[in-house]
């Protein structure tokens, strides 16, 4: 698979985050520039800009490696977006485009077309375009930027039960673009809160510490009630 050099850090870290690469497995330059058809110049930036962003850790004698978060590391990810998220609304509401609204609007129908007729194939990927537009409407590159990485670290930690009712939940998007496009910040903010609140409850941890897995292990043991 020959790809572009400049892509080569996008493609490792959509190949973590699809499990390719196992939690803690080696990433060596050599097999890594062999994949993606690349020098292994490309792949040694890519793996330095991976490390920054914590999806891979440098091990004495076994070099780069991908990493191993903890529960709690991958609680504090949920917790700062429930925090970035509504700010990047509340900003959006004061600095938003035209351009910005019309696309925001755009999936909001279709999102809602979608929901409507129970086709939920599309709208992960919807749902993921509307907030992505939503943090560039925000104006603040930097914010952006980190609810990117979020949303990528995110996807890789926790598994997302669909939404019980996509209709709801896309009429919440549309609440948060009613209030964008009347500038309103608090109102944005406070609906885009209790929006993302709800998505974060739909999560469920991929990797959950051993630890956590034994004690629900011996939980699920020692409440079962006797047969008969």
């Amino acid at each position: 698979m020959r790809i572009p050099a400049h892509s080569v850090c996008t493609a490792i870290r959509d190949d973590i985050v699809a499990g390719v690469y196992e939690r803690g497995s080696r990433l060596t330059e050599e097999l890594l520039a062999r994949r993606y058809g690349v020098s292994r110049v490309p792949v040694r930036e890519a793996l330095r800009t991976l490390e920054a962003e914590g999806f891979v850790v440098t091990r004495r004698h076994a070099g780069a490696c991908v990493a191993e978060p903890t529960e709690q590391e991958a609680a504090d990810l949920l917790e700062m977006r429930m925090l970035l998220e509504p700010l990047g609304a509340a900003r959006a509401a004061q600095r938003r485009t035209e351009a910005h609204l019309k696309v925001l609007r755009g999936l909001v129908r279709l999102g809602q077309e979608r929901a409507r007729r129970g086709n939920s194939e599309d709208l992960r990927s919807l749902g993921s375009w509307f907030h992505e537009t939503l943090a560039q409407a925000s104006g603040s590159p930097a914010l952006t930027s980190t609810l990117a990485q979020l949303r990528h670290k995110i996807a890789w930690m926790y598994a997302v039960e669909a939404p019980a009712d996509p209709v709801e939940s896309w009429a919440e998007h549309g609440g948060i673009v009613d209030a964008v496009a009347r500038g309103d910040g608090e109102r944005a903010r406070a609906v885009t809160a209790l929006h993302t609140e709800r998505c974060t409850a739909a999560h469920r941890l991929r990797f959950p510490d051993r630890a956590e897995r034994v004690r629900t292990s011996q939980h699920a043991v020692n409440t079962a009630g006797p047969r008969h």
